[in-house]
């Protein structure tokens, strides 16, 4: 089921058109129903996130706005346009970067972009100010074919080609899955700029912590969409008590916390496990009392501020 938050009626109580609307998209792969009833509308210059784990249907769903599939049901359009009537129209005016590295490997860099400015009648000197500032990190490999680049230049490359043609709307699926720590936060950075150019971007993203770099985030989990909302207000309404729990030994830790009937959910959080709290039951003192009888050591326990993907597990719940 669908849950509008306040914030996803904003944008037309602003007197704003949205650029994409999509209205209770269906999508099917046999028996596996990849998108229902998808609904969500994305204002003018925002950056909207897609987020949620592997096979939640964000790949299916770009697809469907950038018109490379058909939906089962439903309706939505971009930039005024409608995905299935209209599919050459927005061709022209999205730019696409799929989850895998889909440019030409055996071109180098150079005529790779060379290339798409051409599909879209266009050339890279006419809009090289839009792509200046991530173009020139690649430029001393412009003689360097696709396939030899590292992880982020590719990043980067795809990100340009997708942006030579000037787009109303970006489509980034997954733009920062399987490249190192520093050229995620390099691609972030550089989606900020592109914000101020007026440019529409869509994201979507594995990574619960990119979350909080989007203006609102759609939280998608088995082609549902299960809550709209800035991040901010979606943390602010975790309602429940949130602790970290450490000990010396974590994998046991695990299994002793969700064995406590006090405790109301677990989860593994990178070096911390996050436990929220049944009714107020219990204590940090009498949780420590109830590990240290269980043999744990080094027992560490602090309040914490839910994230994202605190709220995400609850939902799941």
């Amino acid at each position: 089921m669908l849950h509008l938050s306040e914030s996803h009626s904003e944008s037309s109580a602003e007197g704003l058109r949205p650029i994409v609307h999509c209205l209770s998209i269906d999508k099917s792969y046999g028996q596996v129903k990849a998108l229902q009833n998808v609904s969500f509308d994305v204002a003018p210059g925002e950056l909207f996130g897609i987020i949620g784990p592997d096979g939640a249907g964000k790949t299916t769903l770009f697809r469907i706005l950038t018109t490379l599939l058909l939906p089962v049901s439903g309706s939505a359009t971009v930039d005024g346009f409608d995905v299935v009537k209209d599919f050459k129209a927005i061709r022209k005016r999205v730019g696409y970067m799929p989850g895998r590295f889909s440019l030409y490997q055996d071109l180098t860099v150079e005529e790779n972009l060379n290339f798409f400015a051409s599909v879209f009648n266009t050339t890279i000197e006419e809009n090289y100010d839009l792509i200046k500032d991530i173009y020139q990190q690649i430029e001393p490999f412009k003689m360097r074919r696709a396939g030899a680049l590292s992880g982020g230049m590719k990043q980067k490359l795809a990100l340009s080609c997708a942006l030579i043609h000037r787009p109303s709307v970006l489509f980034l699926d997954e733009p920062t899955t399987g490249v190192d720590p520093v050229s995620r936060k390099e691609f972030w950075e550089m989606l900020k700029k592109l914000k101020q150019e007026g440019i529409t971007m869509l994201v979507s993203t594995p990574y619960m912590d990119e979350a909080s770099l989007c203006d609102r985030i759609a939280l998608i989990n088995k082609g549902q969409i299960l809550k709209i909302d800035t991040p901010a207000n979606i943390v602010n309404q975790f309602e429940k008590t949130l602790w970290t729990v450490q000990s010396k030994d974590m994998h046991r830790l695990l299994h002793d916390l969700r064995a406590n009937p006090l405790v109301d959910s677990c989860f593994a959080f990178g070096d911390t496990h996050h436990i929220t709290i049944n009714n107020g039951q219990l204590t940090i003192d009498n949780l420590a009392t109830y590990l240290s009888d269980k043999g744990h050591e080094e027992i560490i326990i602090h309040p914490a501020k839910a994230t994202v993907e605190d709220c995400f597990m609850e939902m799941l719940r």
